[in-house]
């Protein structure tokens, strides 16, 4: 008996059957509660609860400057962060990249360990550290930098340090995976050739890592600018962040429709907002072929 070998696989919908669980949840569980609230943002009801019909009354409401302010504070909380994190995680995504190879798998555990704590118990020891009689103050004292503590809680300072300790991560890995894919011979070859370091950052590094680099920002990004609990923890509800605004309404009794329709006013800014960035980083660095022209 012969047994035939074809070439090519026989057309199915195999691959299809495969993929449909993700597209089923994405449907679900992202598409669906979008849609959901994209409508109710804009149904109107009379005081019996009946349906009248359509109006933007409700998204209006939030355009004027006091929700405005808002959505801007979140805007400069989440790009100060995003460029925090990038400052912070590109030299030490390098040095994890050229480390030595037993090394690199210690330092990177020793990245990712703290995803294996819960969450509260990371802000909780942010506030032993940061409170008046914590561990900065009395090293500051010891050192004679002050003689009365600070007062780091319950401020801007102590919504950046735990933004930026929480979301750093999430820019180090992207930017790590871009750098141990690089060939370091063109960062010699940049150097022997007579650029300096910040040439070569500019023009061979920086362009060849820029996929992660763009990844690693809107994973900070993003999810900053909706952030509710770090504020709401840190900042001991001094500020109002889009986060905590949608979480008042959506929490109200008879207020659920409003938070529907802040978020929606808020998502199409932080849409503008990841457009207008994404432009901005494309222009300031260079694609790969800038370096393939330069080589």
């Amino acid at each position: 008996m012969k047994i035939k070998f074809f070439r090519h696989p026989p057309t199915s919908e195999l691959p299809f059957s495969i993929g449909a669980p993700a597209l089923i949840w994405q449907v679900l569980f992202f598409y669906l509660p979008l849609t959901i609230l994209v409508v109710t943002s804009v149904l109107k009801f009379n005081e019996f609860e009946a349906f009248e019909g359509f109006t933007f009354e409700k998204i209006a409401f939030f355009l004027r400057p006091l929700y405005l302010k808002v959505i801007l504070s979140s805007f400069i909380l989440a790009l100060s962060n995003a460029i925090l994190c990038l400052l912070i995680a590109y030299p030490l995504a390098y040095f994890l990249a050229f480390t030595k190879k037993h090394f690199k798998n210690f330092l990177l555990f020793l990245l990712i360990v703290p995803f294996w704590t819960n969450f509260l118990l990371h802000v909780y020891a942010w506030f032993f550290v940061l409170e008046k009689e914590g561990f900065l103050n009395n090293l500051l004292r010891s050192l004679g930098i002050i003689s009365e503590p600070i007062t780091m809680l319950n401020s801007h300072f102590a919504i950046m340090i735990m933004m930026v300790y929480y979301y750093l991560p999430f820019m180090v890995m992207p930017l790590y995976s871009s750098l141990e894919k690089m060939d370091f011979r063109l960062v010699e070859a940049s150097l022997d050739l007579g650029a300096s370091w910040g040439q070569t950052l500019r023009r061979v590094i920086l362009p060849l890592t820029k996929r992660g680099l763009k990844a690693g920002f809107f994973l900070v990004y993003i999810p900053s600018f909706g952030e509710f609990a770090i504020p709401e923890l840190m900042g001991g509800d001094r500020w109002m962040f889009v986060g905590t605004v949608v979480s008042n309404y959506i929490l109200g009794d008879e207020t659920g429709s409003l938070g529907a329709a802040f978020t929606v006013v808020a998502s199409v800014f932080l849409l503008a907002s990841a457009v207008g960035l994404y432009w901005i980083i494309d222009r300031l660095i260079p694609g790969r072929a800038h370096v393939k022209d330069a080589t």
